[in-house]
C-alpha cells in the first residue's frame, strides 16, 4: 500500500512516521519552499491523549530528547488588570508538557529526508478507475497512491475538493501572536501556567516557554544526527483584538513591524512592564491577522483520500489543533495497519476512522467556541 501525505506540519509528519515504522510506503508532499519558510506559530501544550500519541510516534531513542525540549505546564493560571492587579486565579494545571512548534517540527522531521519534498504544491487529485489516486502538483509532477491524506492545514486545498461544502469563517476579532526573550521582569508576569490580561476592549494571553534544556545543546549530547533550531526560552503572547478596536489590523498581516506598532498603541497606558513586552519583542516572529474556524465538519462520503488535523477540523491557535491532530494521526495509522495486514477493508477502515474523529473533533471544538464567548461576554461585562 502507498499513502501519499499532503503537508508536513505535525500532523502529517507524525503520521507519516508511524506508517514507516510499520513498514508500509509512504511520501509526504509539503507546499512551503522549506522548512523555515515562513511562521509556524510558538508555544503549544500537549497532554493526555495528544501527549502520548506524540510519543508513541516517535522511536523509544528520541524520547530523552522529547523530554529535554519540552517545558513545564504547571502552577496557577490567574487572571489581572491592565496594571497587574489580580482579579482571579485559574485552578493549576499539573499534567501536560510545553513545546515549541517550530522546534517539534524539526524533531518529527528527523530521519524523513527520503520522504519528505518540499516546494510540492498541490494542483488537485483524481481518482482512477483502478481504486488508486493520481494527485497533480503546480510543477507539472503527478504522483499514484493508494491513499492520499490531506494534513495541509485550515486552507487545506485537499478539503476544499473532496467536501467543497465547508465554510472557513471568520471571527469577529483578530489575533496577534509573538514572542518576548524569557528574562526575570517577564517570568515574573506568569508565575504559573498562563496569565490573562483583562481589558474593557481586549484580551492579552502571557505564557511561557521554559526549555527544559537549550534544544540544540540538547541534541548535540543525546542524539547528534537531529539538527534542531537554536530557539531559547521565551514569553509567548497572544492578543485577541475585537473589529471594531482594530479596523485595520487585517491590512498589517504580513508586516511584523507595522503590527508591533499597532500593538504598542493600544497598551500605552498599562503597566511599564507590559508595555516593555512588545518594546522588546521579536518583531521577526511575530505576526497579526484574521481568527478562523468552521462549523464542526460532519462525515462525508469515503472516499480513498482523507483528512487529518486543521485540514479536517479547522481549530482557533492555543494548541488545541496540535492535540487533535496528533490523535488523529495515531488513529488513522491504526486503520491503515490494519488495511495493509488485509483486516480491514480499505474504504471500511477510513469510514470509521472519519466517523470516530469528526465526534471528538466537534465535541472539542465546541469547548473552543465557548471560550471565545466567555471572552465576549467577559468584555461586555466590562464595559457595562
Amino acid at each position: 500500500m502507498k499513502v501519499l501525505v499532503i503537508g508536513a506540519g505535525l500532523g502529517g509528519l507524525s503520521l507519516a512516521r508511524r506508517l514507516l515504522d510499520a513498514g508500509i510506503d509512504v511520501s509526504v508532499r509539503e507546499r512551503d519552499s522549506a522548512v523555515e519558510s515562513r511562521f509556524q506559530g510558538y508555544r503549544i501544550g500537549l497532554g493526555g491523549p495528544g501527549l502520548a500519541a506524540l510519543r508513541g510516534c516517535l522511536p523509544e531513542r528520541l524520547l530523552p530528547l522529547l523530554h529535554a525540549i519540552g517545558g513545564e505546564m504547571t502552577g496557577m493560571g490567574r487572571m489581572v488588570d491592565t496594571q497587574l492587579r489580580v482579579l482571579g486565579e485559574v485552578p493549576p494545571k499539573d499534567e501536560g508538557t510545553l513545546f515549541d512548534r517550530h522546534v517539534l517540527r524539526h524533531l518529527l522531521l528527523a530521519g524523513l529526508d527520503e520522504h519528505v519534498v518540499f516546494d510540492k504544491k498541490l494542483d488537485d487529485y483524481q481518482e482512477l478507475s483502478d481504486g488508486r489516486v493520481r494527485v497533480s502538483f503546480a510543477d507539472g509532477s503527478t504522483e499514484v497512491a493508494d491513499v492520499v491524506v490531506g494534513a495541509d492545514g485550515m486552507g487545506s486545498t485537499v478539503r476544499r475538493q473532496l467536501i467543497p461544502s465547508v465554510q472557513i469563517r471568520q471571527m469577529d476579532r483578530v489575533g496577534a501572536i509573538g514572542r518576548t526573550p524569557l528574562t526575570d521582569r517577564f517570568a515574573g508576569l506568569v508565575p504559573g501556567w498562563s496569565t490573562m490580561v483583562n481589558a474593557a476592549e481586549l484580551q492579552l494571553f502571557l505564557g511561557k516557554m521554559p526549555f527544559r534544556r537549550v534544544p540544540t545543546e540538547a541534541a548535540a549530547e543525546l542524539a547528534p544526527d537531529v539538527t534542531l533550531p537554536d530557539t531559547r526560552s521565551y514569553l509567548r503572547w497572544v492578543m485577541m483584538i475585537p473589529m471594531e478596536y482594530a479596523d485595520n489590523a487585517l491590512e498589517l498581516e504580513g508586516d511584523p513591524v507595522a503590527g508591533l506598532a499597532l500593538l504598542q498603541d493600544l497598551v500605552k497606558e498599562w503597566h511599564p512592564d507590559l508595555r516593555a513586552l512588545f518594546d522588546q519583542a521579536d518583531a521577526g516572529n511575530s505576526g497579526i491577522g484574521p481568527l478562523r474556524i468552521s462549523d464542526p465538519v460532519r462525515p462525508w462520503p469515503t472516499r480513498p483520500v482523507t483528512l487529518l488535523g486543521d485540514a479536517a477540523h479547522p481549530a482557533p491557535p492555543g494548541g488545541l489543533g496540535a492535540n487533535l491532530a496528533f490523535i488523529d494521526g495515531e488513529l488513522l495509522c491504526r486503520k491503515l495497519i490494519a488495511v495493509n495486514d488485509g483486516t480491514e477493508h480499505l474504504i471500511a477502515a477510513l469510514a470509521d476512522y472519519e466517523q470516530q474523529m469528526c465526534g471528538y473533533a466537534a465535541e472539542a471544538l465546541g469547548y473552543a467556541e465557548k471560550f471565545f464567548d466567555s471572552l465576549d461576554e467577559m468584555r461586555h461585562a466590562q464595559q457595562r
